[in-house]
């Protein structure tokens, strides 16, 4: 959940502040390359604060991995989140509509708040049988 919170507001606002390359204009015109770069360095770092919490306080419930391997499954799910949210968009736009639903104003419905997460579960899934194994 932090990761890809955390990836999806960086890549709001590093976008907003620095962005001038569409990432994909015909999908979603508001998302920029750069957004989308900020996103995935901002994962990297909740991982590896993620990973620091983990030791500083023992926290056994999550998993044993090494930094690099926190930093790289971080990155993954941020990606992941940001194609979810693309397909979402493209969901929209099949659609024509331009939100998801009223629930919450200003963001695009409720898809736009869970899109990156129903891609990144299962694959964060996956990554934890696939790292579990070493």
């Amino acid at each position: 959940i932090a990761v890809i919170g955390l990836s999806d507001t960086g890549a709001y606002a590093f976008g907003r502040l620095l962005g001038k390359h569409k990432l994909a204009p015909k999908i979603s015109p508001n998302k920029t390359v750069e957004g989308s770069i900020a996103a995935l360095i901002c994962a990297g770092i909740t991982g590896i604060v993620l990973f620091a919490l983990k030791e500083l306080w023992q926290w056994q419930s999550f998993p044993q991995w090494s930094l690099l391997t926190y930093t790289v499954v971080a990155v993954i799910l941020s990606a992941i989140g940001q194609l979810g949210d693309l397909a979402e968009s493209m969901l929209k736009r099949d659609a024509g509509v331009k939100d998801s639903g009223t629930l919450f104003p200003g963001h695009g419905g409720v898809l736009d708040r869970c899109d990156a997460f129903l891609f990144g579960g299962p694959v964060l899934w996956y990554l934890a049988m696939f790292f579990s194994t070493f």
